[in-house]
């Protein structure tokens, strides 16, 4: 499989956040508006640097304290993020160093990917592809989210969440997801 650039992987990040926000107009709106996609770009250098040299690790962390202060948005340079992530409005989202995010993952405002233990080792959840995080939510251990889950908005998720599910409440209960035709979850308590 042919190694992806960063260059175009920042491409589809841009096409992503347009795709997926109805309020995006088009893509110079997005490019020079949107905090989200400015936080996964600038992971996606620090990722790069922090993999590179154990010497560019405190770089790469530098410049991922600088786009939290900048955008609200805090990702770890060593957690691993999928293609096509989108990050939408973006204030107050933590994904934590051992974070896994799958492709085309659409994360909303105040959602945090973080750990249940200070001991070394993995710490963070593991998200599938195609999920939908509803904002407020916190998706929190070492847990596997699978593929095509929505979680709602405020969740607190500490157990595993199996594919074609949908997690609400606190703590985060699994419903099995309503038939294809149907919204994955209702708009109205993603937000």
């Amino acid at each position: 499989m042919a190694k992806i650039s960063l260059f175009h992987k920042m491409r589809e990040d841009l096409q992503a956040a347009v795709n997926n926000d109805p309020a995006a107009r088009n893509q110079l709106e997005v490019f020079l508006t949107y905090p989200g996609v400015h936080a996964v770009w600038a992971y996606r250098v620090a990722h790069t640097l922090w993999n590179k040299d154990d010497r560019l690790k405190l770089p790469a962390r530098l410049l991922s304290q600088a786009m939290r202060g900048l955008t609200g948005v805090e990702i770890h340079p060593g957690a691993q993020l999928g293609r096509r992530l989108f990050i939408d409005h973006g204030m107050g989202v933590v994904i934590g160093e051992t974070a896994e995010v799958g492709e085309d993952v659409i994360i909303f405002h105040g959602t945090t990917l973080g750990g249940t233990s200070m001991n070394p080792g993995k710490r963070h959840p593991t998200v599938g592809n195609r999920v939908t995080i509803g904002s407020g939510a916190k998706v929190l251990g070492p847990i596997t989210i699978g593929d095509d889950v929505g979680i709602g908005a405020n969740a607190v998720v500490v157990k595993d969440v199996p594919s074609d599910n949908v997690a609400v409440g606190i703590p985060a209960k699994n419903t099995q997801k309503k038939k294809e035709t149907e919204p994955l979850i209702d708009p109205a308590i993603l937000i």
